[in-house]
């Protein structure tokens, strides 16, 4: 019985064993649901192996919904542990697990397979691509990011949740103060999921760079694919950070190294130090395709082409040298000296001021243009002053005199969340609204939808705005508990209220989703909004190659200029389509990771060598496999083309 003692949730309570029982009948259910409607050959033939970029990009938006799902019943806990004092629903240990995993479901499991399903669903349509450079790299990339996230999640329920803050600093995570294996996910599960980020960036850059349309010289690019580009640079350069910090981590907690110790030659603050160089460009990371958003959205509803083209590009690309420079803000506090923060203070400022170049080009955009209120754009209204004052509240965290009243305070959780809420998960609604139509035929609902940014903005407002105010009475962040003496009673419950209204904004997110796909019309044509750039100028629904003959570029506005201007897109007649084959090898390479993944964190290590031995063979497997992909026929095309309404020959 020792052996499967070590699987024991270390801190037992109800809500955890109601959890299992949960996650044990939903899983029963989807297998037998499965295998009732016989659906395990579609799964695997059409999914599972699939290769195809949009396929993947949706695996990845199921995923980013799913977390935002679980996310958010963490996010809901903390507020009502905190509505009023001396709240018992949570203890402290249980406190400090749901904050932690919420950090990180939110920003790694949320956030990034969220810009992820746009990168791969829209990049290859936007250049006029039929794929990514490597599809079956892309693959593996989604299928190591899904068994990381899967390796975390299940640590609730096997072993115990991480309970050292998403940050997770030493000494606080090494194994006399975390002695469960909960960091021990956290460290694993991260490297395996950031092991699939880091080879989507590489591939996504590849494409960019070698995939264009003909005539589509990199100041011609749409500007998602522009912000793709600059993000994907970012994480090339910031993830090998996080995963040699992670793999110093785990040599500390398995083998009993000294990299982060506060004796021994170790240094603590070594931690702090690289997880923030990772951790504030990962920052921009999310938020940069957020723009490239925005500025697709606004352009199209206010009619007119975005305002400042090279000044966008510019000032994203000095938004990108920046987020490398300015990682001390985060422990200001924390010793460094006066003159590293005065230099640091210096750069966190200064990025406010490209960050600003944007928001006046939306703004002068908008200026005498024929604005339509759909749905993403009241999304884009709505992120303007919210994220203005996140920035306002970002610049005062950034004077390090005044980041001593103001760090560790709610105050810094209000900012946090002011910024990537309006920022990141507007967009991401936004994002997804607007695409819905290009995506699976039909529109959502624009009154329901209309209704939900509503209520999102004022729970949102009620939820984030109060924790201001007793930030800078002292209301420390992190702690599960408060006493009636401290005055900080009727705003929390304001906090709780406006979390309850976004967690009804959610709910009526997925309802619309739900009377969208039983209501809404099919008959809405390629082009919906009447939009400007190349995605919009195939067919609804994508065939598997995207564009039967390759689109000829010449501005910024493709599609737009075709249909305004008569350029012509498509020249010359159809040929046939050299496309991948679709592989099992990703999927498998992935569990492979996750039993390793596994093995490591319970320190089982006759399991973890053969796994890694499994790894390795697959890896040989795939040096040797020889697999030209195949060819799509002239008639094949012809005949999907004439399928899909208006064939251009």
């Amino acid at each position: 019985m020792d052996f499967f003692d070590r699987f024991a949730v270390p801190h037992p309570s109800f809500l955890i064993y109601a959890s299992m029982v949960g996650i044990g009948l939903t899983m029963i259910a989807i297998v037998l649901g499965i295998t009732y409607f016989k659906k395990w050959g579609y799964l695997w033939r059409e999914w599972i192996t699939t290769v195809d970029h949009k396929r993947i990009g949706i695996m990845y938006l199921l995923v980013a919904l799913l977390m935002l799902f679980r996310g958010g019943v963490d996010a809901v806990m903390m507020r009502y542990q905190l509505s009023m004092p001396d709240n018992t629903f949570l203890d402290s240990q249980h406190y400090n697990e749901v904050f932690t995993t919420h950090g990180i479901v939110m920003i790694l499991f949320m956030a990034m397979p969220f810009i992820t399903f746009f990168f791969n669903y829209l990049i290859p349509l936007q250049i006029g691509a039929r794929d990514v450079a490597f599809p079956r790299l892309n693959a593996l990339s989604f299928w190591l990011f899904f068994m990381g996230m899967g390796l975390f999640n299940i640590s609730f329920i096997v072993g115990g949740s991480p309970d050292a803050g998403w940050t997770s600093y030493f000494p606080l995570a090494n194994n006399e103060f975390s002695p469960s294996v909960g960091t021990n996910y956290y460290m694993i599960a991260i490297q395996i999921a950031g092991l699939g980020t880091m080879i989507s960036g590489i591939n996504f850059i590849t494409t960019i760079l070698k995939m264009r349309a003909p005539g589509m010289k990199l100041m011609k690019m749409p500007m998602f694919t522009w912000s793709a580009f600059i993000a994907n640079v970012i994480v090339v350069f910031a993830f090998p950070v996080l995963t040699v910090l992670l793999a110093l981590g785990t040599m500390d907690r398995l083998f009993g190294t000294n990299f982060f110790t506060t004796d021994n030659g170790g240094m603590d603050m070594l931690w702090a130090n690289l997880f923030w160089v990772w951790g504030h460009p990962e920052v921009y990371i999310l938020i940069l395709p957020a723009f490239g958003l925005y500025s697709e959205i606004i352009a199209t509803f206010a009619r007119r082409n975005l305002y400042g083209y090279k000044s966008m590009v510019v000032s994203m690309v000095v938004i990108s040298v920046f987020s490398f420079l300015v990682w001390t803000h985060h422990f200001f506090t924390m010793g460094q000296g006066a003159f590293t923060n005065s230099i640091f203070s210096i750069t966190t400022m200064a990025i406010a001021i490209p960050t600003g170049v944007k928001i006046f080009n939306w703004l002068f955009t908008l200026w005498k243009g024929k604005i339509i209120f759909t749905t993403p754009m009241l999304y884009s209204m709505l992120f303007i002053p919210l994220f203005t004052l996140g920035g306002v509240t970002g610049v005062m965290l950034a004077m390090s005199a005044a980041d001593y009243q103001y760090h560790n305070t709610m105050f810094l959780v209000a900012h946090f969340h002011n910024v990537i809420i309006p920022g990141v998960v507007y967009a991401m609604i936004a994002g997804l609204t607007f695409y819905w139509p290009k995506m699976f035929g039909f529109m959502l609902n624009e009154r329901i939808g209309k209704w939900t940014a509503w209520l999102m903005s004022v729970g949102f407002v009620l939820a984030f705005i109060p924790m201001y105010i007793t930030g800078l009475d002292g209301q420390a962040r992190r702690m599960y508990t408060y006493s009636e003496s401290t005055g900080f009673s009727m705003l929390n419950m304001v906090s709780f209220i406006g979390a309850g209204i976004m967690a009804i904004s959610f709910a009526l997110l997925v309802y619309n989703i739900y009377y969208s796909i039983r209501y809404a019309s099919r008959d809405i044509g390629n082009d919906p909004w009447d939009a400007r750039s190349l995605e919009w100028a195939t067919h609804t629904p994508v065939p598997e190659y995207n564009f039967a003959i390759t689109p000829q570029v010449a501005s910024t506005q493709a599609f737009w200029d075709a249909k305004k201007n008569g350029h012509e897109l498509f020249k010359g007649k159809i040929e046939k389509i050299h496309m991948p084959n679709n592989s099992g090898w990703p999927f498998i390479l992935g569990c492979i990771f996750f039993v390793f993944g596994f093995a490591m964190v319970f320190s089982i290590w006759p399991l973890a060598i053969v796994t890694l031995i499994g790894i390795l063979g697959c890896l040989v497997y795939r040096s040797f496999e020889k697999d030209h992909g195949r060819y799509i026929s002239v008639e094949e095309i012809e005949e999907t083309e004439a399928k899909l309404r208006g064939a251009k020959k």
